[in-house]
């Protein structure tokens, strides 16, 4: 790490694992902490990274229920389970960060997450991802926008 690579792209870094994490569960049809507990020591965090995904995972863990009943809300029309796996996660994730981490601004979470599904979905995951968190942070945290 340089010394211009900020907290945000540390955060980014966490971020990312977090996706996989998710995506991985969602796949293999594991539970978010088994699929964390398979990657963690793989991956060389700093401790503020290790802190950051393990905090998304048990959001995931114990509010995941709200978490796609407030996906479902947001995307509507698209039943969560038609939508790429990788959309799912990237959502699921940024979801998470917002009920359970809020100090991480919004519009941070959101430009993260739209990243994210540029670099691992379809050409379109981008805008989509982009306006169904864009409809579930304004539910969330309307005082942000």
């Amino acid at each position: 790490m340089t010394e211009s690579t900020p907290v945000t792209g540390q955060r980014r870094r966490a971020r990312e694992v977090a996706f996989r994490v998710a995506y991985q569960a969602d796949v293999a049809g594991d539970s978010y902490a088994f699929a964390w507990d398979l990657r963690a020591p793989e991956e060389d965090l700093t401790d503020d990274q290790r802190e950051l995904v393990s905090d998304l995972v048990r959001a995931l863990e114990t509010r995941g229920a709200e978490i796609d009943t407030l996906l479902r809300a947001s995307a509507e029309h698209w039943p969560l389970n038609r939508l790429a796996a990788t959309d799912r996660a990237t959502l699921r994730v940024a979801v998470a960060e917002l009920l359970s981490r809020p100090g991480s601004p919004a519009r941070v979470v959101i430009d993260e997450a739209i990243e994210i599904a540029r670099r691992y979905g379809s050409e379109e995951s981008g805008r989509f991802v982009n306006g169904v968190l864009d409809k579930a942070a304004r539910s969330l945290r309307a005082a942000e926008f």
